[in-house]
């Protein structure tokens, strides 16, 4: 009996928590439709403490998801997000993200070399989004204490990482690390209403 209860207890628990994640990302891809049209990031809710600040794609994997403005682990469970050691979205540098291995970048076992990955943020003005293209340069798997690709950087890169290996293991001794090069000069994509 008492393993019958913590099975439903433990499956109740797990729907919730996936149901709560699946509400989360519709209201966060509002915040994000509301972000471009006015220019503002805007809070998913009302007591959120994040914000989508760009869109990270990868189209030969179908990989579509909103980048959060920080990586607090509270954060990360409704997406990946920005490290605060390397630079902002739209400043030159190297812009570190980090996702779950279980979730969010999951897809990112599939990538290889000279896959082209997206980038969109919010431009100055309403309406408007920067976009700039990246190819994937390097993958490598490292220790924790490897953070060589994860500083500041005069070189303009994109740095995606994420614990390994990848799936529900119980551990995850080692990180996954992504980078990519500029392919192409930001551009402007002007939004109609």
């Amino acid at each position: 009996m008492v393993v019958l209860v913590t099975g439903a207890a433990l499956t109740v628990r797990a729907s919730y928590l996936h149901a709560k994640a699946r509400l989360a990302s519709v209201l966060i891809e509002r915040a994000w439709k509301e972000s471009e049209r006015t220019g503002v990031a805007k809070k998913p809710w009302a007591w959120a403490d994040l914000r989508p600040v760009a869109r990270l794609k990868i189209p030969r994997l179908k990989f579509d998801e909103y980048v959060l403005d920080n990586a607090s682990p509270r954060t990360l469970a409704f997406g990946p997000g920005i490290v605060g050691n390397g630079v902002g979205v739209g400043k030159a540098g190297n812009l570190v993200l980090a996702g779950h291995r279980t979730s969010w970048f999951l897809p990112l076992e599939q990538i290889l070399p000279n896959d082209r990955v997206e980038l969109e943020w919010f431009g100055t003005g309403a309406g408007e989004l920067r976009k700039r293209s990246y190819r994937v340069e390097r993958i490598l798997v490292v220790e924790p204490s490897d953070v060589s690709l994860l500083g500041t950087s005069d070189e303009d890169a994109l740095t995606l990482i994420t614990c390994y290996p990848f799936g529900y293991g119980a551990t995850s001794p080692q990180r996954f690390v992504i980078r990519a090069v500029p392919d192409t000069e930001e551009t402007s994509l002007v939004n109609e209403p």
